[in-house]
């Protein structure tokens, strides 16, 4: 399952990604916002940030204004490995070497296209494995 949140600056993107992801027959859950008013990213990143460490859901795509806001929030938890992509060659890496757990876009950034074939390469693209596994059990602080 995905878990999906945004705030208002990324409601739009959120509501194509559940139409783009029905399409995949892929199950989602919906962590929010419910409208475009002006409300905080934080609180929709935690929440599906703690679905995604509790196995509620596998992974997430997050959407805010840029992308940064909520992936910020969702990194302040340790386990989450959220990658705010730009361009499709980053979501592809971002899943490649990095293993990343949740995409975080921007929807004042780009358009969605863009935001479609990232979403596409990103969930059809594996973790390579290998020497990135070291580097991933380093981003960890204890």
């Amino acid at each position: 399952m995905i878990a999906l949140a945004s705030d208002h600056g990324g409601f739009e993107f959120k509501e194509r990604t559940k139409a783009l992801l029905d399409s995949l027959s892929l199950a989602w859950k919906d962590f929010g916002t419910d409208s475009d008013e002006s409300v905080d990213y934080p609180d929709y990143a935690h929440a599906a940030a703690e679905a995604i460490l509790r196995g509620e859901c596998d992974r997430g795509i997050f959407i805010c204004g840029t992308g940064i806001g909520i992936s910020l929030a969702a990194n302040r938890h340790a386990g989450i490995r959220a990658a705010a992509c730009q361009i499709p060659e980053a979501a592809r890496m971002s899943r490649l070497h990095n293993d990343a757990n949740v995409l975080a876009l921007g929807q004042r950034l780009i358009d969605w296209e863009t935001a479609e074939g990232m979403i596409r390469i990103w969930l059809d693209t594996p973790f390579e494995g290998g020497r990135h596994e070291r580097r991933i059990r380093k981003i960890e602080i204890e």
